[in-house]
Formats: C-alpha cells, structure tokens, sequence
C-alpha cells in the first residue's frame, strides 16, 4: 500500500497532465503483477467492494472518536476518507511516523472481494491501524471507490499504453474484454506477450466523440460539403453490440457510452439484437414515432431490472447514426459514407421499430446549417424537434476511431437556454474545493397564498473562475442564516440576495422537485451582483419552456 499511497498522494498534489502520465507510467514500470494491475482497476473505476460502504467507515470512527467532533471536522475539512484518515487513532505502542509491516494492494483487494458484511469492520480496523496518515487516506479512497485525484480512465490507459510501443486505442480495444489484475495486458504492453486474445462475440468497441465546434472559427476554415450532417438527440449514447459463440449461441449486449453493461436494464432492446453486428445509436424513449422528453428515459436508467409496467410505460428504442460491424467484417476502417450505406441497408433489413435510422440533415452550405440548428422544426414534421439538442457533422471521408480526433467529428449545440436565479443554500465541495462553498441550489419567484417565495428549480457547481468562487464563497459566508451539517442556508429575500446567471440545456416537468420542473446540465454562466434579487426571473419563466408534449 506504500507505493499506492504515495502514487495518489502525488497525483493529487499534481496539476499537470503529462507530469500526472509521468508518475503513472513510473509506478507501473517498477510495481510487481498484481498490484499494478489493482492499481489500474482503481483508477479506471474497475474495482467495488459490496460490503464496505461509507456507512461503515462512519460507524467505525464513531467508535474511535467523540462523533460531534467528527461531524465538526468532516464539515470543515469536506472529504470524507480524509477526515477518517486525520482523526483516526494511532494504537498504543506504535510511532504514527513508523508504520506496521508492509501491507499489499492485492491482499487488500482481495480480503474485500471475499469479506461478508461481518468481517469488513474488523478488517479495515485492523489495517487502518497498521498504516499511517497517508495510507489511511489512500485505502479509504479505495474502499469508497472516490479517488478524486484528477486522473481519467483514459489517461490511465494512455500511461499503461507507455510502458511500451502501444496506442491507448489499442488498450481500450481490448479492455472489455480483460479483468483485474490484467496481468496478460501489462505483459502485452511490455512486450512480453501477445496481444491477449478476446473472444467475446459481443464486445464494446471503443467509441469515437466530436470536438465542440467553434462557429465563430471553424466554418471560416471548413467546406460544408465535405460533411454530412445529423440531429444529435436527447438521449444517451449507446453501442447494440450482437454475435454468435463458437458453439451458435446468440450473445447480446447493450453498453454506455463508457463500456458498461446496460442490458438488464432495456431487455426489450435486447430482445431486439436479433442479428451479428454493432450499431452505434441513441438511446431514447419513444411512443408512436414520437421521442419522450429525457426525464423519461432517466426512469429507465440505472436500474437493476426492468419489469414489464416499466417497459409498457417507458418503451425504450435506438435511432441509429453508425455501423461498426457487420458479420465477420469491422467496418471502423471504411469512410463514414461508405458505413452509412450500410448502415441504412442493414436497419431496412432488421424491420423493427426499435431499432430505426437517425435521419441527415439536408443541408448543404453553412447558412442552411446554421439555419438547422436554430429551428429543427423546420426540418422535421413529427414534433420531435424538441428532442434535438443540436447538430453532428462528420467528415464523409473519416474512418471510425477510439477518441476524441481532431477535424474528423464536429457537435454544435443548440444555445442554453438563461435564466436569473437567487443563491438560496450553499455546500462545502470536495477534494480541493473542500474548503470552499461551491456547490449552490438556486430558485425563481412563485406567487403562493402567503406572498411571493423562492422555491429551488436547480443546483450547480461548475461555470465560475476561482476568483468567483472566492467571491461566492465570502457572500455565503457573509449572510448566513441557518447551518445544515455542511450546508448554508444564505439570506435571499426581495431586499438581499446574490443573483445567478444559470444556463441549461433544457426543461422537464418534474414530480420530484417542489418547483415541478427540472433542468438539464444546469450551470452558472455569470454572477449578476448588479441584479436585484427582486428581478430574478419567476417560476412561469420556466414553464414556458416546458416542451408543449408536456
């Protein structure tokens, strides 16, 4: 766990991305099989331990210390693993600056896998004894799966790809189908081995993204010709992915844009992968041809089952942009115009409504494009412009490849929409921020018996410069009126109030939240400190954009 600890607490000190690879890629060169492959695990969210949860963690130090002071010292510091990690105590007859014997990550890892609810307590006790301050921090973060230490699963995979001649499209075309400690993959990518073998009929392929486009830039440098043009829906991003074992038996999938099995909870898209291909596609939900706002859809996710009300009442279906596979052909390498006629051949040939084609746009100048992306009412005579959250272009002449590559795929979204909204409460952020109030819940005006009220329509905890952060943070601190654990309620009244700009990129009806609505990616654009709080918009704001559907 020494090595481990150290690897996270310089990876968390670390803002440089290459200095981060750096760290990565030394740790993997010198730590031994299986720990590096544990390492990996954590960092790419491989790992997850059923019986040690958070609840646990905080019975135990509950055990170990007055737990008011606990409550008092987690509200200030913010992070959870780290409050356990300061305040646990060190037994009697061992020096805090000389921990007990060497603890392994893998011996850690797999007690856990093999633990009941009954032995996880006195496990992590025993080992949160053994180490010091910074192995603490660094085994809780792995027990609550948080890292928090700035290091994406593609970097982790970019530095592993390092130990050798490897591209991180070559790891990531091989992951799904490997598992901790990846032993076989490490030695592939020193040049030990062969490429592991993956014999999944039905594997996730690595997907290909688009980079925002820059309309005040792009179109300048770029001939709209050479693009083809596509709604980009509201819904999620998923690969069907379909085929045959050696022995004949149909494997079917349905995975997220990151790789995770989705399938138990659409089996009536599962139902539908009734051939041996990968389509790439959007997931939504659909009644008669008509796409259902996303609050919809967010009923079907996350789920570990779907029963048949559900599926009646929520019936899911893929509007198809991409073929990936087909039979015993990748098809990734051919040009999209050359997918796309496959693509629309093969979807004719399935015949079920699920599974339908994502229809172009035609257009073809960067006026007409524009003109698409203001009004898809224009464009399309079924009433789901209102599922539309902007434009895909893609070169016709680009292959299919892992990642984010520069030129090829272009997404223009559609403009957020704005609103003025009142700070109403502010919480204590996390990890470098947990010193800050920077996550705040936000409201618009309503007309009640009593008078005028703000009730919460968002929260948001992005948008903003440090140097707003800080002014944000001293308005709360400043005008607070009530405490909640980590929570501010703030003064916000007609007379005083701090004044959000909050884009978002669309509005539900919402069952959940008091206000009846909900936003989709709320964030603050700009602090209006020039606003009355008075003049923030009102809740009927908000309800004319609900989609007419609703």
């Amino acid at each position: 766990m020494r090595a481990f600890s150290a690897l996270l607490d310089r990876l968390s000190l670390e803002p440089r991305r290459l200095a981060k690879e750096a760290l990565l890629v030394r740790y993997f060169r010198e730590t031994p099989d299986p720990d590096r492959g544990y390492a990996l695990a954590a960092l790419t969210g491989g790992l997850s331990f059923k019986n040690a949860k958070p609840a646990v963690l905080r019975a135990l130090i509950s055990d170990k210390t007055d737990p008011q002071l606990f409550s008092l010292s987690y509200d200030f510091v913010g992070d959870l693993s780290e409050t356990i990690a300061l305040m646990w105590p060190t037994p009697e007859g061992l020096d805090a600056d000389r921990p007990g014997e060497e603890l392994a990550l893998s011996e850690v890892v797999t007690a856990l896998d093999l633990a009941g609810k009954t032995d996880v307590p006195r496990l992590l006790t025993d080992w949160l004894d053994r180490l010091d301050e910074t192995g603490r921090w660094a085994l809780l973060k792995l027990v609550t799966g948080g890292l928090r230490v700035g290091v994406s699963a593609r970097l982790a995979k970019t530095s592993l790809a390092r130990l050798g001649e490897l591209e991180v499209a070559q790891v990531e075309e091989v992951w799904h189908g490997l598992a901790p400690p990846y032993e076989d993959l490490f030695a592939w990518a020193e040049g030990k081995a062969e490429r592991p073998d993956n014999k999944d009929p039905a594997p996730f392929r690595p997907v290909m993204l688009a980079h925002p486009l820059d309309e005040d830039r792009d179109p300048a440098g770029l001939a709209a010709a050479d693009f083809a043009v596509e709604w980009k829906w509201d819904g999620i991003r998923v690969q069907a992915s379909a085929g045959r074992t050696s022995g004949g038996e149909i494997v079917r999938r349905l995975y997220s844009r990151t790789g995770e099995d989705i399938s138990r909870s659409f089996p009536d898209i599962v139902e539908a992968l009734d051939f041996d291909a990968c389509i790439d596609g959007e997931l939504l939900v659909v009644s008669d041809g008509k796409i259902r706002p996303f609050s919809d859809l967010q009923k079907r996710l996350n789920r570990k089952s779907a029963g048949p009300k559900l599926q009646k009442d929520y019936p899911a279906a893929i509007r198809a942009y991409d073929l990936l596979h087909l039979k015993d052909e990748d098809l990734r390498e051919l040009p999209f115009s050359e997918r796309r006629k496959r693509l629309e051949a093969f979807i004719e040939s399935l015949s079920n409504p699920r599974i339908e084609l994502s229809p172009m746009v035609a257009v073809s100048d960067w006026e007409a494009i524009a003109a698409a992306r203001s009004d898809p009412q224009s464009h399309l005579e079924d009433g789901n412009a209102e599922a539309v959250e902007g434009l895909m272009l893609k070169r016709w002449d680009s292959v299919y490849v892992s990642g984010r590559p520069r030129g090829l795929w272009f997404k223009w979204k559609r403009e957020p929409f704005l609103v003025d909204a009142v700070l109403m409460y502010a919480q204590r952020g996390h990890g470098k921020r947990s010193s800050f109030y920077s996550d705040y819940t936000f409201g618009v005006w309503r007309q009640t018996e009593a008078g005028e009220e703000l009730v919460p329509v968002g929260k948001a905890y992005f948008g903003f410069t440090d140097e707003e952060l800080r002014e944000i943070d001293r308005f709360v601190r400043n005008n607070t009126i009530n405490r909640y654990g980590p929570v501010r309620e703030v003064t916000h009244n007609k007379d005083i109030g701090l004044v959000l700009e909050i884009a978002f990129e669309g509005l539900n009806r919402s069952g959940r939240h008091k206000s009846g609505v909900a936003m989709r990616f709320p964030r603050i654009s700009r602090l209006r400190w020039d606003k009355p709080s008075a003049e923030a918009d009102r809740i009927e704001t908000l309800e004319a954009l609900l989609p007419a559907s609703e």
